[in-house]
């Protein structure tokens, strides 16, 4: 008889704990916005809303290229954001672009996000101070192991020596 990990391989996740925690840094955010107010506003939408205040309308990809997104991700998320009336989009420079201006709505809540921003940053700040091991020196470590190895090669390796993957 298979185990549960054998049946499921879902059971087991090394990632879980770390988007569950991701996740609800990411609900307290947001109800700080509820607190606040503010409506329609996701998390995940203030970086690009405070690119957009401070360098001025952009097109989706040069907004995502600023973000260090990609163009799929970020037009998906301007879609959101425009449904949500932060942003509005006009014609670009050429007949394929569009230009991505925040709307009033946004504008009026840009110094509150910012504030925000900086507050959340103190906050991780805070916390890290508190733990033996920071998460920001975490994530240098992880990424300068993937730099030595990528993560898809560490995967390509494992599914190499698994024969339900052949």
């Amino acid at each position: 008889m298979a185990g549960d990990e054998e049946l499921d391989p879902t059971e087991r996740s090394q990632w879980r704990p770390l988007k569950r925690l991701l996740d609800a840094m990411d609900a307290d955010i947001e109800r700080i916005y509820g607190e606040a107010r503010i409506e329609g506003l996701k998390a995940s939408f203030v970086q690009e809303l405070l690119r957009l205040r401070a360098r001025g309308p952009m097109t989706i990809t040069e907004l995502a290229e600023s973000v260090e997104r990609t163009h799929s991700a970020m037009s998906q998320k301007v879609a959101s954001m425009r449904s949500a009336g932060l942003v509005r989009t006009m014609a670009g420079p050429d007949a394929r672009s569009k230009r991505v201006v925040l709307t009033a709505k946004a504008a009026r809540i840009a110094d509150r996000l910012a504030a925000e921003w900086r507050a959340t940053e103190d906050a991780v700040e805070e916390l890290e101070a508190e733990l033996p091991y920071p998460l920001t020196r975490v994530v240098a470590d992880i990424e300068e192991a993937l730099r030595r190895k990528s993560f898809h090669d560490r995967i390509a390796e494992k599914l190499a020596e698994d024969p339900a993957w052949r």
